[in-house]
């Protein structure tokens, strides 16, 4: 029986999310729920933070939309613009490919709650510690955005 990607990757995030211990599995679930109502039919990503030997690189993240990369060298490559991933201090929101680098922390940094802006990365401890109403704004933002 093949299965389709949408639905191995749906799989995939919902094992991931559910492997989390209650409060970042609570917090991950309520985050995916929130990225969804903002883009209900974007593209899903799942990333095992494997590289290609198996080896563990990065925390798994689970990745919204898509947008693609451009190298100096002059290649391409598709990845999410919009990502989370649960975290040893708690959870980490990925904005990619942002053109200008202050722009997180400028526009939502000091809105956000207790959580560290830097260029392409909003961190966390828990949910309740920041303002969802400004997260789902940068979420917005760096969904529709052009790269």
């Amino acid at each position: 029986m093949a299965s389709s990607k949408p639905d191995k990757t749906e799989q995939q995030i919902d094992v991931y999310i559910n492997s989390q211990p209650e409060q970042k599995r609570n917090d991950l679930q309520a985050l995916h729920k929130l990225t969804l109502s903002v883009a209900p039919k974007c593209k899903l990503w799942f990333t095992d933070g494997k590289n290609s030997e198996g080896k563990v690189v990065t925390n798994p993240n689970i990745g919204y939309g898509f947008y693609t990369m451009k190298y100096a060298d002059g290649s391409t490559r598709e990845f999410y613009r919009v990502g989370m991933s649960a975290n040893t201090t708690g959870i980490s929101v990925y904005v990619m490919g942002l053109p200008d680098k202050t722009y997180l922390a400028r526009t939502y940094g000091k809105k956000l709650g207790k959580a560290t802006v830097t260029g392409y990365c909003i961190k966390f401890k828990k949910l309740d510690d920041i303002d969802t109403d400004v997260l789902k704004d940068a979420v917005k933002y760096g969904l529709e955005v052009k790269h």
